[in-house]
């Protein structure tokens, strides 16, 4: 198993430091996986609704397992995502979760006291998504 956490400010920066570490992270660590494109985009998700929704710093970790990457975002806020799991949302937004579904991604919710933690889970052994669709 390879870790890697990063505590994030609650800044409108946030989002695009916490692609760069990923995408650093990922590319230096012994897993080698092959979904960075997709990973980079679900923390960008992830980490952007930290920002908006939870109004407070948030702590990104990366778990590789096997063949298994486990992108978490931990905030503080105990209030749970109102958006739908099934489709598009509306004008407040609600179109991370179907856009990550598609990539793939197996969202679980975990609520805490004093927050929750957010964690999507991509197989590193499948093709994901490539610059001219699904591999």
């Amino acid at each position: 198993m390879t870790r890697h956490s990063v505590a994030l400010p609650y800044d409108p920066k946030a989002p695009a430091t916490a692609r760069h570490v990923t995408e650093r992270w990922l590319e230096d660590s012994r897993a080698r996986p092959v979904r960075t494109a997709e990973a980079v985009l679900v923390v960008s998700e992830l980490v952007t609704n930290a920002v908006r929704h939870a109004r407070g710093p948030c702590v990104l970790t990366l778990t590789v397992r096997g063949a298994l990457l486990d992108i978490a975002v931990a905030d503080r806020s105990e209030e749970l995502p109102w958006t739908s799991w099934e489709g598009p949302g509306d004008e407040r937004g609600g179109f991370g979760f179907p856009l990550i579904r598609g990539l793939g991604g197996r969202i679980k919710v975990v609520p805490a006291l004093g927050g929750k933690s957010l964690h999507v889970a991509l197989d590193l052994d499948s093709g994901g998504v490539g610059p001219d669709g699904p591999r």
